[in-house]
Order: structure tokens, then sequence, then C-alpha cells
């Protein structure tokens, strides 16, 4: 059992990867409300931080989103157990917490998250799916998929990120 444990307390390549997206960065957000609108674009920034043993990073999201300011929190972390990525996301522009997980390709350098959100004019779970790809060390990309008006999965949110220098 004491050896279970120690392994699941143990940091990975997947926490060594995590680590690797530390620091402070730069957002350019492209948005859709209405896929039959234009899409509206803000900035913010975002910094990283690994926390406990380098088993969870922190994340702290600062901007704009449709003209008003905006601030969000992560906490991704690679559960060792259970051999995937698990996100927890929060922000000021509603009360739920978001909890998504997947896995990441190193042959494609694709972390891939499924989830749920609340909806709120439901007060049922929404599904959620994002895809962050790693350009290079100081390059990310992320896309938002989740359920359009007519329940069908759809584009609402991309994100470039580049790592302050």
């Amino acid at each position: 059992m004491m050896k279970a444990w120690i392994a699941f307390a143990t940091p990975g390549e997947m926490h060594k990867l995590m680590s690797s997206w530390d620091g402070n960065w730069t957002t350019d957000i492209t948005s859709w409300m209405d896929p039959t609108s234009p899409p509206q674009k803000s900035t913010g920034t975002v910094e990283n931080k690994t926390v406990l043993n380098g088993l969870y990073q922190m994340g702290h999201y600062t901007g704009t989103m449709m003209g008003a300011p905006f601030e969000g929190y992560s906490t991704l972390a690679y559960d060792n157990a259970k051999k995937m990525f698990v996100n927890t996301w929060i922000d000021n522009m509603g009360s739920g917490v978001v909890v998504m997980t997947g896995q990441y390709n190193p042959q494609t350098k694709t972390l891939e998250l499924k989830g749920t959100q609340s909806d709120p004019m439901t007060g049922k779970d929404s599904a959620l799916r994002e895809v962050i790809k790693i350009m290079d060390d100081n390059t990310q990309f992320m896309t938002m998929y989740g359920a359009g008006m007519d329940g069908k999965e759809t584009k609402f949110m991309e994100m470039n990120m580049k790592r302050k220098k």
C-alpha cells in the first residue's frame, strides 16, 4: 500500500511536461457567442505556476471578455493512478466549476480534455472539449468547443498563447 501511495505522489514525465508550461503568457482570444455573427476579439495574460511538489499547475488568467473585466483560475494535474490529466476551471463570469479530463498525445503535441460545465439556461451539465496544441516551447494554441444552440458541438473560442520573454 505504501509503495502505491509513494508512486501516486511522485511527479513523473507528464508533470515535467506540465511544468515546462510555467511562466507568464500573453493571450489573443477569438470567441464566437453566435456562429452567424462576427467573432469578438480580446487579449489577456496568464501566469502558470507548478505547486505542491510539482504535482499541479495553477493558472491565473486576466483580461477582458465581452467588453468586461475577466479573471479565471485553472488547476491542471496529471493523476498518476488514472493515467490522465485532470483540469478544473473557475472564473468571474459564472458560479459553476468546469471539470475536464484527457490525454496528452506526444506525437501531435496535443492535450485534449473533455468534460462539462453548467448551462445557466437549463441548470444541467453541458459538454465541453478543449484542445491545446503545443506549437513550440513558447507558443500554445487552444481551441474550445461546446454545445451550440442546436445541441451539436461547435467551436466557440480560440486562444493563441505566447510566453513573455
